[in-house]
């Protein structure tokens, strides 16, 4: 299905072709017809399906189809998200959808100062992506009030329970007309989700694009059983042996992630860090400088798992297991994305062959050793 027969807005369709979309992904499809029709959505899709434009776009269309002055701390519509990339990556896409209309986007998140998106919040902004830590602390300082907003999307919304913010998400919601559309979307489908999709939803469309948790088919895993001392010899040993070129690894804590790159300074390997100890500004230049390839490896937490969208990204390493066997469908779903292929290759050691099993189990399918 053609993103040209929605019969978008002129100024919404015309970003879409300088976005290069021309044919809907599935999540696209099943999402972009009802959500223009004003019903809720509870979507279940992997990372890289598309699923920032289908929520986006229907967004876009009803504020243009439904013009009102912009008001002083009162956006009209709302994205809550997880982590501060995540923020700063959706507000990104949305205002290239938005590029040739007078909607106007904004991204709140911690790790900066309040002062600068306070004055924005004050000049009036239509739609506010942000994380709901820093919502809460703009909303107690009344930089921002939410009884306005007519849309509301909980992206990553397993993310968000698995950070402990269920029960900031509720009362951000509570400040939020009941007279609303709302789009949740998720990874992941559990017992969890489920049950916040039925306390925020009403009578949505349900939209499951793949199996439960499944991996994306583009994606080749492989594992390496390897001793924890012997990880990162072996991670140097095959850069140079495969010839990897650009590669995002992921270790379980910040202290791993600083060795790691110690590791590979050693071996005269260019590399950056992100992760939760690190600045927002030095999180953004370490990402900024992997895109660019002004270093072979990213090395990341958690906390960078989730909406990293790394053009050409071939090869993802697990130097730890993730403690949850959903974070390894949430990490490797930055390679493999939009039908190009990808490989997740992980270090496990023998003290992590229970998790092992619980990801074989999660997808399905056993790994090559």
């Amino acid at each position: 299905m053609l993103f040209s027969s929605l019969d978008l807005a002129r100024d919404i369709q015309r970003a879409v072709d300088a976005c290069g979309y021309r044919q809907m992904t599935e999540v696209q499809q099943q999402t972009i017809v009802p959500a223009r029709k004003g019903r809720d959505i509870y979507a279940t899709a992997q990372t890289g399906t598309g699923k920032t434009a289908a929520f986006a776009l229907p967004i876009l269309q009803r504020l243009l189809d439904n013009p009102e002055q912009v008001q002083a701390d009162r956006p009209r519509a709302l994205i809550l998200t997880p982590t501060r990339e995540l923020a700063e990556q959706l507000a990104e896409s949305v205002k290239a959808y938005a590029q040739f209309t007078s909607l106007s986007v904004l991204a709140a998140y911690g790790g900066v100062k309040l002062s600068g998106q306070q004055k924005k919040l004050h000049a009036g902004v239509d739609i506010l992506v942000a994380t709901p830590g820093r919502l809460l602390e703009h909303l107690a300082q009344c930089n921002v009030h939410l009884t306005e907003v007519k849309y509301v999307v909980l992206d990553e919304a397993d993310r968000m329970l698995d950070m402990g913010f269920n029960a900031d998400v509720q009362r951000l919601l509570q400040q939020v007309s009941v007279k609303r559309q709302t789009f949740m979307f998720s990874a992941t489908s559990n017992s969890s989700v489920n049950d916040l999709a039925k306390a925020l939803l009403n009578n949505p469309v349900t939209v499951n694009v793949s199996k439960k948790n499944i991996t994306a088919q583009t994606v080749e895993h492989v594992v390496y059983p390897v001793e924890e001392r012997r990880k990162a010899d072996l991670f140097v040993d095959l850069l140079a042996q495969e010839n990897w070129f650009k590669v995002l690894v992921f270790t379980s804590t910040k202290a791993q992630a600083d060795v790691l790159k110690k590791h590979l300074k050693q071996a005269k390997v260019s590399a950056a860090v992100c992760h939760g100890d690190k600045t927002q500004g030095a999180r953004r230049r370490a990402i900024a400088d992997f895109k660019s390839d002004k270093v072979q490896v990213l090395i990341a937490t958690e906390v960078a798992a989730r909406g990293l969208d790394i053009q050409g990204l071939e090869h993802v390493v697990n130097f730890n297991l993730p403690y949850l066997a959903e974070d390894y469908v949430h990490r490797i779903g930055r390679t493999g994305r939009a039908g190009t292929k990808g490989q997740a290759i992980s270090f496990v050691s023998r003290e992590e062959e229970r998790s092992l099993d619980n990801i074989e189990r999660l997808t399905g399918e056993r790994i090559a050793r």
